[in-house]
């Protein structure tokens, strides 16, 4: 039996390739500094574009430092709003993953970030000519940049 999360998925407009999806968290205003750490790592290449992320808005993180934390053992949890959560793709590389998680961790705010790895399939276009398709943004009167 074949695995596709280890060869991959082929359909007539997409190829859905095997990569690691690494997400971190991070309080709202460490994000982007984080990111440009790790783009000065990767290029993180989707297609015919690069340097992307998706980044998910906050939420809270609750935790109890215990013995041996640098701000020692406490009774109370702490909450702590405006965490929120960058995802990236990156191809199966260990060097890779490797450059990328120490990327993060020189940068970021805590001594033990919040770092996944999972293995995934992610979608990637074929080029197919459908530049006439109504449902593309570009047909559809406008560009979220302007």
């Amino acid at each position: 039996m074949t695995n596709i999360l280890e060869t991959g998925f082929d359909t007539r407009p997409l190829l859905l390739e095997p990569m690691w999806v690494l997400t971190f968290q991070a309080p709202a205003e460490d994000i982007d500094r984080i990111f440009d750490a790790v783009r000065s790592v990767t290029p993180l290449v989707h297609g015919k574009t690069d340097q992307n992320g998706y980044r998910a808005p906050g939420g809270f993180e609750y935790y109890r430092p215990r013995e041996g934390t640098p701000t020692g053992a406490e009774d109370d949890i702490r909450k702590r709003p405006g965490v929120d959560e960058m995802r990236i793709f990156l191809p199966r590389d260990t060097s890779i993953l490797d450059a990328v998680i120490e990327s993060i961790y020189e940068v970021h705010p805590y001594y033990e970030p919040v770092i996944t790895v999972q293995e995934i399939l992610r979608s990637a276009g074929k080029g197919l000519d459908d530049s006439d398709n109504p449902n593309r943004w570009w047909n559809r009167g406008g560009d979220w940049k302007s």
